[in-house]
């Protein structure tokens, strides 16, 4: 397509924006066609060349709609359960979060078109991918942050995601950003020997990054162990009932009875729907003392009362005294209530059980099984800097969830390809108990050893071994990559104002 008709045709341009964020949301699980993280920004990229500073953020805008508006129509799924009078809110709701966060890629094109001084190639390689990549970034962050659909969890497979034990998901996306500008530049730098270069730096980021997944940045610290994940598959309609109360107990029971010869059984997050004190005595301390008469040890999600605070969270039981992570980072309007005052109106037609929660305390590590593990539950696992907080003293990852709020949506199988991301980031094994699924096993490479199928009570078990050392990424965080994008976008945009100046010394003595 010319540059020309997208600048003739503005709505070519910004109908191609809007396709490309629905284009991008096909890289991610469940469908997984990788290279559309590649494709998708590169075209829009290609719709901000020529564009107005008000059309690239317009198109910022549409991308972002067309991203958030699919990939993430999951909310909806997750609203219509918070109680009958939220069902005919939910829609509504649902867009205004989309609208929201559209904003932020709508923010980024204005923010692109600020670098209009400096040459398309300059802008297609580094600036622009560096602002995508500070944009995801501060959309992860900012406001207890959203880092959902990172351009970088789409490549847990794919050779860029080799990149991720050395500069984390950040690095991965800013990667797979600049790729995106190289494509564009390929078809749309004027000089040959610019086009030749980019499609020559293509091959070589592509494939030297691929390389690295070659790479064994941890090591084996102890014998293979037996593991095995509990998918109990509750209903989100019926969990809380207390007339049902009774057969989640024997069902979790009866599941876990039948694999003590694994030396380790993770339940899902809130398996057990009430506080630890109302089921310790007569079933979790027996059960307990069971696992422990065969050598194995549990780690169950359930709530804790501490004081006046309820906190969502992990206990570890087996032959010692039990261990609790609680949860840090609570989810906005699931687990707690923000702005209460204003949105009192909205909280009073919302039935969310278990919605006072409060953040946990405490370290991010418990003793399971005579290793150091680290917990992150539900959503935590979305932020790759909570997670490598337990890191490197922590041998395995254990991640609880309960998806089941979003039904049969895209949201599982994101989740699950998020959970990934975290055991290629640490080089341990992930052992992921989700209530309905997805469920999984995964390698320290990120790959699936065991995955199970959504809707089914079903129990996984495979070997996995403690694994002790750091990646780069474990050791330094998000600190590079974040300080180095920053850094590439203010020399852009020092140069950028240096060169505006030489132009209009030029053309003042002319």
């Amino acid at each position: 397509m010319r540059l020309g008709l997208l600048h003739e045709r503005a709505w070519l341009g910004d109908l191609l924006a809007l396709g490309s964020g629905l284009l991008t949301v096909v890289a991610f699980a469940p469908y997984s066609i990788a290279p559309l993280a590649v494709i998708g920004p590169a075209l829009l990229f290609l719709s901000w060349l020529e564009a107005t500073p008000r059309r690239m953020a317009w198109r910022g805008y549409l991308f972002g709609l067309g991203l958030f508006g699919f990939g993430v129509s999951w909310i909806t799924s997750g609203l219509s359960l918070f109680g009958a009078h939220m069902q005919a809110l939910a829609l509504p709701l649902a867009s205004v979060f989309v609208l929201v966060l559209a904003l932020y890629p709508g923010i980024m094109g204005w923010v692109a078109s600020r670098f209009a001084g400096l040459s398309a190639a300059l802008r297609l390689i580094l600036i622009w991918p560096a602002l995508w990549t500070a944009f995801e970034w501060l959309r992860g962050t900012l406001f207890t942050g959203f880092p959902w659909l990172l351009l970088g969890d789409s490549q847990v497979a794919s050779a860029p995601g080799g990149f991720a034990p050395v500069l984390g998901d950040y690095g991965v996306s800013w990667l797979v950003a600049t790729l995106a500008g190289l494509l564009v530049c390929i078809v749309a730098c004027r000089r040959a020997i610019l086009r030749i270069g980019a499609a020559a730096m293509v091959l070589v980021l592509w494939f030297g990054v691929g390389a690295l997944r070659a790479v064994d940045w941890t090591h084996p610290t102890g014998a293979p162990m037996r593991v095995s994940v509990v998918q109990g598959n509750v209903p989100q309609q019926t969990k809380w009932r207390p007339e049902t109360f009774m057969r989640t107990l024997t069902r979790y029971r009866d599941l876990t009875r039948a694999h003590w010869d694994s030396r380790l059984i993770v339940w899902p997050e809130s398996a057990i729907p009430a506080l630890y004190r109302q089921v310790a005595g007569d079933y979790l301390d027996p059960l307990a003392a069971e696992a422990a008469s065969h050598g194995s040890a549990l780690m169950v999600g359930l709530f804790v009362k501490r004081g006046k605070k309820i906190y969502n969270a992990v206990a570890s039981l087996g032959a010692a005294a039990p261990e609790f992570y609680f949860k840090h980072h609570l989810v906005p309007f699931g687990e707690y209530m923000p702005f209460k005052h204003l949105l009192g109106w909205l909280y009073r037609r919302m039935d969310v059980p278990m919605s006072g929660l409060s953040p946990g305390h405490g370290g991010y590590t418990v003793q399971a099984a005579g290793q150091t593990v680290d917990v992150s539950i539900c959503y935590e696992d979305a932020y790759g800097d909570i997670v490598i907080r337990g890191l490197p003293q922590a041998s395995l990852l254990v991640n609880v969830s309960d998806d089941a709020w979003f039904g049969d949506s895209l949201e599982p199988a994101q989740h699950m390809q998020i959970g990934r991301m975290r055991a290629l980031e640490t080089g341990r094994y992930l052992l992921r108990a989700a209530n309905t699924g997805i469920s999984g096993i995964v390698g320290p490479k990120g790959e699936v050893l065991a995955l199970a199928d959504q809707d089914r009570t079903e129990v996984l078990t495979a070997e996995v071994r403690p694994m002790g050392g750091a990646t780069p990424y474990v050791r330094l965080g998000n600190t590079p990559v974040i300080a180095l994008v920053f850094g590439v976008v203010l020399l852009g945009w020092f140069a950028g104002r240096l060169i505006n100046r030489s132009g209009n010394h030029r053309g003042q003595e002319s």
